[in-house]
């Protein structure tokens, strides 16, 4: 075998070592990726769960409320002052026991933001930038 043959023969070897080891590599990347994914998204999922329970529990302080609001108008008109007084102070109560609780749900699903898993989308954005970047060269 001739030098020239011998040159060509490592050249390919070094061409499809390097070819194995980017495959490799993009494999690793892409199941690094997705655990990034599954883990913006369960930490996502789980604001959402905190949110949505918030607002859930807002809105079954809101039905209560208007219970007492209903038996405070019934009290009223069936006796005078005491019981209806009662009756809409627990009312008044409940609703701002409600309207903290719709606030705290905003709050835990405005932190959760979209449903997409975003850092996973930009990483996976300068995966691809710094492939085509280097594929340049």
């Amino acid at each position: 075998m001739s030098t020239t043959e011998r040159q060509v023969h490592a050249a390919d070897d070094s061409v499809s070592v390097l070819v194995s080891r980017a495959s490799q590599q993009m494999t690793e990347l892409v199941r690094e990726e997705m655990q990034l994914a599954r883990a913006e998204m369960t930490r996502k999922g789980k604001r959402y769960g905190a949110g949505g329970g918030l607002f859930g529990g807002a809105g079954l302080v809101g039905v209560l409320t208007a219970q007492a609001l209903v038996a405070a108008a019934i009290a009223a008109l069936a006796l005078v002052l005491p019981v209806w007084a009662s009756a809409l102070i627990l009312a008044g109560v409940l609703a701002t026991v409600a309207a903290v609780m719709a606030v705290a749900g905003k709050k835990q699903i405005t932190k959760a933001g979209t449903p997409a898993p975003e850092q996973t989308i930009d990483s996976v954005k300068a995966d691809v930038a710094e492939i085509k970047e280097k594929a340049h060269r």
